[in-house]
Protein backbone atom coordinates (compact mmCIF):
# COMPACT_ATOMS: atom_id res chain seq x y z
CA UNK A 1 0.00 0.00 0.00
CA UNK A 2 1.68 3.67 -0.90
CA UNK A 3 2.34 5.78 2.30
CA UNK A 4 -0.21 7.94 1.42
CA UNK A 5 -3.14 5.77 0.91
CA UNK A 6 -4.82 5.32 4.37
CA UNK A 7 -6.10 1.79 5.33
CA UNK A 8 -9.09 0.34 4.26
CA UNK A 9 -10.89 0.88 7.39
CA UNK A 10 -10.00 4.73 7.31
CA UNK A 11 -10.91 5.39 4.33
CA UNK A 12 -14.82 3.27 4.05
CA UNK A 13 -17.49 3.04 5.90
CA UNK A 14 -18.72 -0.28 7.41
CA UNK A 15 -21.64 -0.79 4.89
CA UNK A 16 -18.90 0.00 1.89
CA UNK A 17 -16.98 -3.14 3.05
CA UNK A 18 -16.28 -6.22 1.43
CA UNK A 19 -16.72 -9.46 2.93
CA UNK A 20 -13.36 -10.27 3.44
CA UNK A 21 -12.70 -6.46 5.02
CA UNK A 22 -15.47 -6.79 7.17
CA UNK A 23 -14.65 -10.70 8.44
CA UNK A 24 -10.62 -9.25 9.15
CA UNK A 25 -12.00 -6.37 11.24
CA UNK A 26 -12.30 -8.98 14.18
CA UNK A 27 -9.50 -9.22 16.14
CA UNK A 28 -9.92 -12.59 17.34
CA UNK A 29 -10.68 -11.54 20.89
CA UNK A 30 -13.46 -13.86 21.63
CA UNK A 31 -15.42 -11.45 23.96
CA UNK A 32 -18.67 -10.68 21.98
CA UNK A 33 -18.31 -14.87 22.85
CA UNK A 34 -18.88 -14.34 26.33
CA UNK A 35 -22.51 -15.29 28.01
CA UNK A 36 -24.49 -12.04 28.77
CA UNK A 37 -27.68 -11.51 31.66
CA UNK A 38 -29.97 -9.27 31.75
CA UNK A 39 -31.76 -8.61 34.16
CA UNK A 40 -35.33 -8.67 33.27
CA UNK A 41 -36.62 -5.86 35.71
CA UNK A 42 -34.08 -3.31 35.41
CA UNK A 43 -32.70 -4.47 32.07
CA UNK A 44 -29.59 -4.41 33.81
CA UNK A 45 -26.47 -6.05 31.60
CA UNK A 46 -24.29 -8.43 33.92
CA UNK A 47 -21.36 -10.03 31.94
CA UNK A 48 -19.91 -13.52 32.70
CA UNK A 49 -16.68 -15.40 31.77
CA UNK A 50 -18.59 -18.44 30.46
CA UNK A 51 -18.12 -18.82 26.93
CA UNK A 52 -19.79 -20.41 24.27
CA UNK A 53 -19.82 -23.23 23.41
CA UNK A 54 -17.99 -23.02 20.19
CA UNK A 55 -15.79 -20.75 20.72
CA UNK A 56 -11.96 -22.80 20.93
CA UNK A 57 -10.79 -20.99 24.43
CA UNK A 58 -6.95 -21.46 23.18
CA UNK A 59 -7.19 -19.19 19.60
CA UNK A 60 -10.51 -17.41 20.62
CA UNK A 61 -11.95 -18.61 17.21
CA UNK A 62 -15.50 -20.09 16.59
CA UNK A 63 -15.08 -23.51 15.82
CA UNK A 64 -18.34 -23.84 13.54
CA UNK A 65 -18.03 -20.08 12.82
CA UNK A 66 -20.04 -20.80 8.96
CA UNK A 67 -22.87 -22.31 10.95
CA UNK A 68 -23.16 -20.46 14.37
CA UNK A 69 -26.05 -19.33 13.79
CA UNK A 70 -27.57 -22.42 13.28
CA UNK A 71 -26.17 -24.32 15.98
CA UNK A 72 -26.34 -21.05 18.86
CA UNK A 73 -29.71 -20.08 18.40
CA UNK A 74 -28.89 -16.56 20.18
CA UNK A 75 -25.79 -16.06 18.51
CA UNK A 76 -26.01 -12.53 16.96
CA UNK A 77 -24.47 -11.98 13.43
CA UNK A 78 -22.69 -8.34 13.96
CA UNK A 79 -23.94 -6.10 10.64
CA UNK A 80 -23.02 -2.71 9.48
CA UNK A 81 -26.47 -1.70 10.41
CA UNK A 82 -26.78 -3.83 14.05
CA UNK A 83 -23.04 -2.52 15.74
CA UNK A 84 -23.82 0.92 16.88
CA UNK A 85 -27.24 -0.66 18.48
CA UNK A 86 -25.22 -3.81 20.76
CA UNK A 87 -24.52 -1.90 23.75
CA UNK A 88 -22.55 -5.50 24.86
CA UNK A 89 -20.00 -5.08 22.39
CA UNK A 90 -16.27 -4.65 24.45
CA UNK A 91 -14.82 -0.84 24.22
CA UNK A 92 -11.48 -2.64 22.23
CA UNK A 93 -14.17 -3.88 19.56
CA UNK A 94 -12.87 -3.04 15.91
CA UNK A 95 -16.27 -3.03 14.80
CA UNK A 96 -17.03 -0.54 17.27
CA UNK A 97 -14.05 1.81 17.54
CA UNK A 98 -14.39 1.48 13.30
CA UNK A 99 -18.10 2.78 13.27
CA UNK A 100 -17.58 5.60 15.57
CA UNK A 101 -14.69 6.94 13.41
CA UNK A 102 -11.53 5.53 15.59
CA UNK A 103 -8.62 3.55 14.38
CA UNK A 104 -7.88 0.12 15.21
CA UNK A 105 -5.85 -0.49 18.64
CA UNK A 106 -1.91 -1.31 18.02
CA UNK A 107 -2.44 -4.80 18.81
CA UNK A 108 -4.85 -5.13 15.78
CA UNK A 109 -3.52 -7.53 13.40
CA UNK A 110 -4.27 -5.11 10.62
CA UNK A 111 -1.73 -2.65 12.07
CA UNK A 112 0.67 -5.29 14.00
CA UNK A 113 0.21 -8.52 11.43
CA UNK A 114 0.53 -10.86 14.15
CA UNK A 115 -3.16 -12.40 15.33
CA UNK A 116 -1.19 -13.25 18.76
CA UNK A 117 -0.70 -10.04 19.87
CA UNK A 118 -4.38 -9.68 21.06
CA UNK A 119 -3.33 -12.25 23.23
CA UNK A 120 -0.29 -11.18 24.28
CA UNK A 121 -1.64 -7.80 25.15
CA UNK A 122 -4.21 -9.03 27.52
CA UNK A 123 -7.34 -8.53 25.18
CA UNK A 124 -8.74 -11.82 24.44
CA UNK A 125 -10.48 -14.36 26.55
CA UNK A 126 -7.52 -16.58 26.62
CA UNK A 127 -6.91 -18.25 29.97
CA UNK A 128 -10.16 -16.57 31.71
CA UNK A 129 -12.70 -18.17 30.01
CA UNK A 130 -14.45 -21.43 30.84
CA UNK A 131 -16.68 -23.36 28.41
CA UNK A 132 -20.95 -23.31 29.43
CA UNK A 133 -20.32 -27.13 28.90
CA UNK A 134 -18.61 -26.86 32.07
CA UNK A 135 -20.14 -23.68 33.93
CA UNK A 136 -22.81 -24.58 35.47
CA UNK A 137 -25.23 -21.67 36.32
CA UNK A 138 -23.95 -18.47 34.75
CA UNK A 139 -25.68 -16.19 37.59
CA UNK A 140 -22.34 -18.33 39.24
CA UNK A 141 -19.83 -16.37 36.90
CA UNK A 142 -20.40 -12.89 36.74
CA UNK A 143 -17.55 -10.89 35.88
CA UNK A 144 -16.51 -7.07 35.74
CA UNK A 145 -16.15 -6.64 31.68
CA UNK A 146 -12.79 -8.17 30.93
Amino acid sequence: MPPDEKPFWKRKKLSQMTQEEWESLCDGCGKCCLNKLIDVDSDELFFTNVACRLLDLKSCRCTQYEDRSKLVKDCVRLTPRNVRRIKWLPETCAYRLVANGQDLPEWHYLVCGDRRAVHRAGISVKGRAISETEAGDLEDHIIDPL
